[in-house]
């Protein structure tokens, strides 16, 4: 329990320290962030209230407009301005008559931001730099170049302390960017020289803020890592392509000295708190457990001795709660048990008598399968023997009347009566053999009825056209054997009293859920709806369908065939 309480306690240190961590870091860079937006803007203020100074100073000679701005904007911190050739005509001597300086070569066309170099420029440059911009008269003729120091005594303290702390080598920097990364304002070791530091992911911070607008950290050649934030500078009437960005830039340990020193400081005193905790719940576990042994003692002796009680220690705790609760499950049981044997006396009566019924119901189930076995037989016989017999008869009669009107002919209707008698024992066979064996239960409905189809045709001479699809081919339980002998029947009735010249068979699956069987002959023949007393062939066809569950439908007029079509519902498996 105690090294669990210590791995929650490093574990709960761990996580807090790390979120407090996070915290503080997105706190600096959104500090950062604002400072850098705040002297954007500060620029901006600074670099508008001199260009409109200057507009509202046009129109007079470049010593006579300086000492104007001088007057009127004491605070705007004014150097100097030159004439059209370089020359410094008024303002701070210290500047150089150079025209080629970029003060002068670029102020002369546009708005320039940048450092002044002079014999008196301080190793600490102004936060803001400086700035020149083209001098002109009343006609917009360009006149001289005036430049200033770009000063911001409105500034708020944060600021003026920022700018105080910044120096080359210190721990923060302050940068000002023209629109091709290059350096303009900031120590002589970077000024005039591209930035180079190169984007690295830091997570949390890229997750809270984002990557493309927001403070990021930078890796400088030299290897260090620095939180880098910028802001554009908005100036009224500055080329857009053109912008100039503020930047501020902080090493990263100082940006993750103070996220440290908390999350190390929120550890100690998670770790202390969980190590207190412990020990406390130490002494109450060790308290806990002795009672814990008692009530596991006492069970045991439960155990061991069925007549024995659990003993319930005194108080309200959660032991002496778990010893009442296992003496009532203890009784319970002991009450269950004893109506479980009652229940076993009456279930074990129960089965008895269910075991009764049950040999009853397979006695009944026994006679049922030998009563549809009797009209199974009684159905082949009459497909078979009933049929030969009947044909012996015929020829029976036929030789009586022979032996009176015509003996000569006696001699060769009894070889037709002897061949009678062979048709009517292979028939008989036939069945017998059928009975025995299952073909289409082996090789399913479409192969059987094949070789049906087959032997009729050998034995008729019929024309006979025979189709099946693959799926019902597979059909092949036991309801398949009744459409088979079904089919048997029909073609028997075909050969012996149709009288048709040729004969269609299809065995088709209608759908996913039926079988279809459809035989059509050409033959002469019957009237449906006359009862044939003697004749079972029909009746013996619906009482297999009826058998299998299928729907039977027969359809025939005299002199226009018939057509027979057995429906059979399957499920989709058994196809």
């Amino acid at each position: 329990m105690v090294a669990l309480a210590a791995s929650f306690a490093v574990a709960a240190s761990l996580w807090a320290g790390s979120v407090a961590r996070e915290i503080v870091v997105q706190q600096h860079v959104r500090r950062l962030a604002l400072e850098t937006q705040q002297l954007a803007s500060d620029m901006g203020q600074a670099v508008t209230a001199r260009i409109h100074a200057l507009r509202s100073a046009e129109g007079a000679a470049p010593a006579a407009q300086f000492e104007r701005l001088t007057r009127a904007n004491a605070d705007l911190g004014w150097i100097g301005v030159a004439d059209t050739s370089g020359v410094i005509v008024a303002g701070d001597r210290a500047i150089a008559n150079n025209a080629a300086q970029p003060w002068f070569s670029k102020g002369a066309s546009g708005l320039w931001i940048g450092v002044i170099e002079t014999s008196s420029t301080p190793a600490h440059v102004p936060l803001l730099g400086d700035m020149s911009a083209p001098l002109k008269d009343a006609a917009g003729q360009t006149i001289g170049v005036i430049a200033a120091h770009l000063t911001w005594p409105w500034a708020s303290t944060d600021l003026q302390r920022l700018s105080s702390a910044l120096d080359a080598r210190g721990s923060a920097q302050s940068l000002i960017l023209d629109a091709a990364g290059t350096v303009v304002v900031g120590p002589a070791a970077l000024r005039n020289l591209p930035w180079n530091g190169v984007w690295t992911p830091s997570p949390p911070l890229d997750s809270a803020l984002g990557r493309s607008a927001a403070p990021h950290f930078e890796r400088l050649p030299d290897g260090n890592r620095v939180l880098v934030a910028r802001a554009a500078v908005n100036i009224p009437g500055a080329p857009a392509a053109q912008p100039w960005l503020v930047q501020l830039s902080e090493p990263r340990e100082l940006v993750y000295q103070r996220a440290n020193a908390l999350a190390i400081r929120i550890w100690w005193i998670s770790i202390c708190l969980g190590a207190a905790t412990a020990a406390l719940g130490a002494l109450g576990a060790r308290h806990l457990t002795g009672r814990l042994k008692n009530l596991t003692l006492s069970a045991a002796a439960v155990g061991r001795d069925e007549t024995a009680r659990i003993d319930v220690p005194s108080g309200r705790d959660e032991v002496a709660q778990l010893a009442a609760a296992f003496s009532k499950v203890l009784d319970a049981l002991r009450q269950e048990r004893t109506e479980l044997l009652r229940l076993s006396g009456e279930l074990e009566r129960r089965v008895a008598v269910r075991t009764r019924e049950v040999e009853r119901l397979a006695e009944e189930t026994r006679y049922a399968a030998i009563v549809r076995e009797r009209l199974q037989i009684a159905r082949d016989l009459h497909d078979t023997l009933a049929h030969s017999m009947m044909a012996m008869l015929s020829e029976v009669r036929l030789l009586r009347k022979l032996q009176i009107h015509d003996p000569n002919a006696l001699a060769d209707e009894l070889a037709r009566a002897e061949e009678v008698a062979h048709a009517g024992l292979n028939e008989a066979r036939s069945a017998i053999a059928q009975m025995r064996g299952n073909s289409v239960r082996d090789t399913g409905l479409g192969p059987a009825l094949s070789k049906a189809v087959a032997r009729f045709e050998d034995r008729t001479g019929l024309a006979v056209e025979f189709s099946m699809d693959p799926d019902a081919a597979r059909f092949g339980d036991e309801r398949a054997e009744v459409i088979f002998r079904m089919t048997e029947e029909a073609l028997r009735n075909i050969e012996r009293h149709a009288r048709a010249t040729r004969v269609r068979i299809v065995l088709t699956s209608v759908d996913a859920a039926h079988l279809q069987l459809q035989i059509v002959d050409d033959g002469v023949g019957f009237d449906t709806s006359l009862a044939r007393p003697g004749h079972f062939g029909l009746v013996g066809l619906r009482e297999q369908a009826q058998l299998i569950g299928a729907e039977l439908q027969i359809a025939s007029t005299p002199d226009s065939g018939t057509t027979l079509r057995l429906t059979l519902r399957v499920t989709p498996e058994a196809l």
